[in-house]
């Protein structure tokens, strides 16, 4: 595949689409791909690893200046590649056609299908407040042991449902399924915001938590803890690269996508920090250990068992958006891959009648139901590594690009260049190395999934 047909810099290709998006388009894309359901359901597993509220806001807090460097990098690679495509293309420019593939299969398990399955797990778990025989304790059948344990039980029934459910929605035409993902992501931000106003202005907290700590429930010392969580807390800032998809539609890029990205990040940092916050405020760290829905546990001692009530039903409807987002956006990226022949050839199929990729959707909806049997902890290690591999290895390209003439820099990464970039790829690489040391059976299962992707597409290049 020739190069060219991935994007090129400025200069080599004129964008197809028109430049009529604007600076609250752009940030309101970024928070809007931002907001997921990790922010409803990991606080209780990092309480358990970390025992200390304020590491837990420090791990929130450091995980946004991370997503912020990032954000800025991708920045200068949006504005010189304005293509649509986001890492695919910057991949392929950077290292070859095999990393652009790699994106794609990357994208498939770890981007989409496996974020989707936690989702709905966690979704299940906030309905168990009125339905208990979905919650994830209740386990129906079991096999393996320790990290290597798949469970099937209420939570995995309920969750491969709802996937089932926004699959077959999305296959037969995305028009429906726009306007109910509208009201959802709407729903999403007004529950957390009011969580959070209602929390602290009407709740029945103390401030005595903040300075409470707990026995944590993990053989690993603090500091491989903490690091592991980074981990789970980079799947709750993904998407802060959302606004790159679009560059071409951008006015004034250059300043519009550094502007839309930076802006994006703090408000998502202002929410997940508030809400967090909020779950300290209302419950001590020892009560909230390996809690899934610590939203509901905080609504509960916040408002009692009505409040409990109306603020599980409003975060699972919440959450319900984040499946549907991912359901809907995951087989397009599939489907634009292939199209430019950089994925498989199935992904591009149309429906002729419902117009929508109907195999993309399928596939994708199918690996999610078979990962709502992997733990939630495993599930956020897998994503948070993979993700932060690819990430890496975007940035990375920097270094790369701004050898070649003609290459574009943004204010906002040459300052102290190259501080921003060289600080995303270190944290992102000892993330990694932790997770491989202290977390292998997720993380050497991310790892295997990335080879076999490396597999799949030498076989593809021998047999074409």
């Amino acid at each position: 595949m020739a190069s060219g047909s991935v994007g090129s810099p400025r200069g080599e290709a004129s964008p197809a689409l028109l430049r009529q998006l604007g600076l609250v388009s752009a940030t309101a894309l970024v928070v809007s791909n931002m907001i997921g359901a990790a922010i409803f359901g990991a606080t209780g597993f990092m309480a358990q690893a970390l025992g200390d509220p304020m590491l837990i806001l420090l791990a929130w807090f450091l995980g946004a200046l991370f997503a912020l460097a990032g954000a800025f990098s991708y920045s200068e690679l949006g504005v010189n590649f304005p293509s649509s495509g986001g890492e695919y293309v910057y991949l392929t420019q950077a290292y070859g056609p095999a990393w652009g593939f790699m994106t794609g299969w990357v994208s498939f398990f770890s981007g989409f299908s496996a974020p989707v399955a936690t989702a709905a797990l966690i979704f299940a778990n906030y309905v168990a407040y009125f339905f208990p025989a979905v919650s994830s304790s209740n386990v129906i059948y079991a096999a393996g042991s320790g990290a290597f344990t798949i469970k099937l039980g209420g939570a995995q029934l309920l969750a491969s449902a709802l996937i089932a459910a926004f699959t077959l929605l999305n296959l037969v035409g995305v028009a429906r399924v726009a306007r109910i993902q509208n009201a959802l992501t709407a729903a999403k931000v007004l529950v957390i915001v009011a969580l959070i106003v209602f929390g602290f202005w009407l709740g029945q907290g103390s401030w005595e938590h903040f300075s409470q700590t707990a026995p944590r429930d993990t053989s690993q010392s603090l500091p491989v803890s903490f690091m592991i969580q980074l981990l789970w807390v980079m799947v709750g800032y993904s998407g802060w690269n959302a606004a790159t998809y679009i560059a071409e539609e951008l006015r004034n890029p250059e300043r519009t996508l550094p502007a839309a990205l930076a802006i994006g990040t703090a408000v998502v940092t202002a929410l997940y920090v508030g809400l967090n916050m909020i779950f300290i405020y209302s419950t001590p760290v020892a009560q909230m250990q390996g809690v899934v829905a610590v939203g509901r546990l905080s609504a509960e001692n916040l408002f009692g068992p009505s409040g409990a009530a109306l603020f599980s039903a409003l975060m699972a409807i919440s959450i319900m958006s984040t499946v549907n987002a991912m359901v809907t956006i995951g087989p397009r990226v599939y489907y634009a891959m292939a199209k430019n022949g950089a994925f498989f050839a199935a992904a591009a199929r149309v429906h002729p009648q419902w117009r929508t990729p109907v195999f993309a959707i399928v596939s994708q909806g199918v690996c999610s139901i078979l990962m709502t049997l992997t733990p939630i902890p495993d599930l956020f290690v897998f994503i948070g590594f993979s993700l932060t591999i690819f990430t890496v290895l975007a940035v990375g390209s920097l270094f790369v690009f701004r050898r070649r003439p003609g290459w574009q820099r943004l204010r906002a990464v040459s300052f102290c260049y190259p501080l921003i970039p060289v600080l995303y790829v270190l944290v992102g690489l000892g993330m990694t190395t932790y997770g491989v040391l202290f977390q292998p059976v997720a993380s050497l299962s991310a790892l295997g999934v990335i080879g076999l992707g490396a597999a799949v597409y030498h076989l593809r290049r021998q047999t074409a």
